[in-house]
This record gives C-alpha cells, structure tokens and sequence, in this order.
C-alpha cells in the first residue's frame, strides 16, 4: 500500500516536471523567434533548444510510462493481496471476518430487505475419519462451488470448519428461502465421486430475515443459528426457517443449563440404578447408573430434557465426573461386581478424557474392574482417533466398554469387526415387538451367536413381558435388563438397605 502510495507521488511530479520542460521549451523558443527578427543567427539557438526540450521531454515521457506500468502491476500485486486476505484458501468463499463486515455494511447500505442463510456440513466428521481429511475438503469445495452455481448473486463466506454464511439482498419470502435451500441440498444430495468413491453429501440451512427478524447483524445470524441448530435436532438435512417460537425454546435451554449448573455444584442430581441380571433372570450380575434430576420447582426433569443440553456445553463433562464420583461412592452397597455407566461421545472427545477418569478412579479408591463404560453407537471408528484413545486406555485401567443401543446407530458391523469392546446391549427397539416379529427375532438370534463367537458378553434390553424374557432365553443372551425384573431406584429404596 505505501509502495502504490510512493509510485502515485512519483508520477504526480513527473507530470509536473514534464509541464515545466514543456512550458519552457514553449518559451525559449518564443524568445528566440522573436531574436531572429533583430539577429538571424539566433534561428540555431531555437533549433538547438527545440531539440534538447524534446529530449528532455521524451526521457520523461518514457520515465512516466515506466512507472505507470509499475503503478499498474503494483495495483494488480495489491489486489491480489487483498483477494487472498479476504478469500479462503480452501474454498474461495470469503473469509469470516469480511463476510460479517459485508453483511453489515448491506444492512446500513441498502434499504432492501436481506436474507441470511447459515449453512452446516452434515457429519463432516465421520466423512473425515472414515474417508480421510483430503476427502472432507473435497466435500467442502464441493459445497461451495454448489452454492455459487445455484446463488450466483449471494456472498457466499466461510464461518468456520464445516459452517458458511450466505446473504442474499432483495429477499423476504421465508417459503421462497426454504424452497431454494431445499434445492441446493436436493444437488448436494446427488451422489459425487471423492477420493474414487462415490458419496452424497448432506447439510442442514437455518433462514432469517433483516428487518423482518432482526434489527442488527449479530441478531440475525444468532436467529439463523437457532433455526439451524432446530434443523439439526430433529434429523438434519433440512432448511428451517426462523420462527419466533424459537426464542422460547432458547430461553428454556438457558434455564436448563443455568439450573443444572448449579444442580451439579448444589448436589441436586441423584442416581437410580437399575439391576442386570444372569440369563436365569434371579441373580443381579450388575447395575446401570441413570442420572435423575428433581428440579425444585419444575419437579422430576426427564434426562432427554437436559442431557442434550449438557452436551452443548462444557457441562457434560462437570455431569460425567459427577456420575463417575457417585456410582463409585455407590458401588459397594449395590451388591454386584461392577456398575456401569453412561458416556456420551462428547464426553470421548476430551483429550483429557482418560486421565480425568483414572483420577476420580484414585481419589475413591475404586478399581477400574468395577466399571462398566456404556457408549451408545454413534461412533465413528478410525484407528487412532481421540475417542479410540481414550476408549483403549480406559480398558488398559480395567474397565470394560459395552456398546449401547446395538443395533441402532453408525455401522453395526464395523463396530463388531474394529471396537475395542466386551459388552453388546441389544437395543429395546428389537426385543419390544418379540416375539411376535420374525425379523426381529433373527436379529436378536443373530446377535447372540455372533456375541459367543466373539466370546462377548449381550445384554438384552427393555425386557417389559414373560414371553420376551423366554425368547430371550431361548435365543443365548447372557444377561437381562428391564421393567419385567426391575425399575431403576435410588440408593436409599428398600431394595438396597440389605446390601448397607
């Protein structure tokens, strides 16, 4: 910029001298026609100036035209420059930072109404772990080179790893909206070729208006973000528009998490434990910890209605360590070898994860052989992962991992050829139609004998009828878990008071 700035100064005083030499040379040879009339020899002194001013005239005109073609390149370098500053490298979208400052200066410009479209990968990173990194750019190249083909008219910005903003001016029919974003997710659906495979991509589109729903910037791509993250809740691949409702449920997410914060500081939560028992159905082989919540005003708080929640914050780790601190605490007076607990894939993530669990395991004194850790089967698998780690360095402790909800989540067979695990729980979802479903009936029968091959624990769960536990028997379960042989309670029910 100073380098242009210094070029522009030189070539202002290039003109300047050049009109000088111009003027006078104009001059001299004025004076010297008008000497030619008194002294006919001064005709060689016009001569001799005329031509040392075109000389000098002419090395300045090729000094102008020098240094305009080193303005002009120094332009074309600056722009550059600058493209690169306010370009992402990956994708060619706008980087965060201008695309917020030209969201802001189209509100403040044009009187026009200005739609904002917040745009997110679905399950990036099962694409990146499963596939490879390279894959997960070529996804999100992919994406963008979508959306400038269908929004040649929008800004079009990268917000972060797998998240683009876009702006589209003159807009405000939300229906309109949500049809064009249902459109470039229909030809994101559209099988690609990556890395020689060939994958359908999905996202999900939060929509809203300016002024229609916000007055400033940062409050419209707040309500984007809310519309995106309902679109994410329930199923994803979707394009939701902002709805007023939605504050409503904001609100409520903030007390959740404010109360269950202090909950957790407080002591407030509890844990009920529901026993596991041998194939005969008598004997409790183990406990399941399930964290309760009696809020104390709202009254009993279901679990779906908060763990979720936790998850979106640092307070599924606070929560985790709490459960961990209590079933450990518990452990002795539930009268069974181990007791297990639940661990949300979030939770994994943490690369301090294990280490933070060995710690509570030392501060109670509790060997990890008494601990079961139930991960529901939303995991993707890729040797070396976080989540791996942690996973083999908690079994190096001692404790055993059971995969949760088989059956149900993300490649069933890969987790049984490549988990590090000792314990499938057959989803309820599978024994709640036995033994009337003959399909479900071979699944559970299937698993069984995969289980024993495998030299594996299964654990069936939901068992609510005599007639699902006799199936269930009859199929090779090793262990039982539901309403038919006993309710989760607290510590302090009766059931215990024998085991104190």
């Amino acid at each position: 910029m100073q380098r242009q700035a210094s070029l522009h100064h030189i070539i202002g005083t290039y003109r300047l001298v050049f009109a000088g030499v111009a003027g006078l040379v104009l001059v001299s040879g004025v004076i010297a026609l008008l000497g030619y009339f008194t002294d006919p020899r001064a005709i060689e002194m016009v001569v001799v100036r005329v031509l040392v001013g075109a000389s000098l005239l002419l090395l300045l005109r090729w000094g102008y035209v020098r240094l305009k073609q080193e303005l002009n390149s120094a332009g074309a370098e600056q722009r550059q420059l600058l493209d690169l500053a306010y370009r992402d490298a990956l994708t060619g979208a706008h980087t965060r930072s201008y695309f917020f400052s030209a969201l802001s200066e189209s509100l403040r410009a044009d009187d026009r109404p200005v739609a904002y479209m917040q745009i997110d990968m679905d399950n990036l990173k099962v694409l990146n772990d499963s596939h490879g990194h390279a894959a997960g750019d070529a996804a999100l190249v992919h994406l963008v080179k979508t959306l400038k083909a269908l929004l040649p008219d929008a800004l079009v910005g990268r917000l972060g790893g797998d998240e683009f903003g876009i702006v589209l001016v003159g807009q405000d029919s939300k229906p309109a909206l949500v049809r064009l974003g249902d459109r470039v997710l229909a030809t994101l659906g559209q099988p690609i070729s990556i890395e020689g495979r060939p994958i359908r991509l999905s996202a999900t589109i939060g929509v809203a208006l300016w002024p229609q729903d916000a007055a400033e910037a940062d409050e419209l791509i707040s309500k984007a973000d809310l519309a995106l993250y309902k679109g994410k809740k329930e199923g994803r691949a979707s394009t939701v528009a902002f709805e007023s409702e939605l504050m409503a449920d904001e609100r409520h997410k903030r007390f959740v998490e404010r109360d269950l914060r202090a909950a957790i500081l407080l002591n407030e939560l509890e844990l009920h434990y529901q026993p596991i028992f041998a194939a005969d159905a008598t004997t409790p082989v183990s406990h399941e910890a399930l964290v309760r919540w009696q809020h104390p005003v709202r009254g009993q708080v279901p679990p779906g209605d908060f763990i979720g929640i936790a998850e979106q914050s640092d307070l599924i780790d606070k929560l985790g360590d709490w459960v961990l601190r209590r079933a450990c605490a518990d452990r002795k007076r539930l009268g069974t070898p181990t007791v297990g607990i639940n661990v949300s894939v979030v939770q994994l993530r943490r690369a301090d994860f294990a280490e933070r669990f060995s710690d509570i395991l030392m501060e109670s004194a509790t060997s990890g052989s008494h601990l079961v850790i139930e991960i529901t089967e939303s995991l993707p698998l890729k040797t070396g992962t976080v989540e791996l780690r942690n996973i083999e360095a908690l079994r190096g402790l001692g404790v055993r991992v059971a995969i949760d909800d088989f059956g149900t989540g993300f490649a069933s067979l890969e987790y049984l050829r490549g988990f590090p695990f000792d314990i499938i729980k057959i989803d309820r979802s599978y024994v709640a139609n036995l033994p009337g479903s003959r399909i479900d009936g071979l699944i559970v029968s299937s698993i069984a004998k995969i289980a024993r091959s495998l030299k594996v624990e299964v654990i069936a769960e939901g068992v609510e009828t005599t007639e699902q536990l006799q199936f269930l028997q009859r199929a090779g379960v090793t262990a039982l878990q539901g309403y038919l042989l006993a309710r989760p309670e607290p510590l302090r029910s009766p059931r215990f008071a024998s085991a104190a």
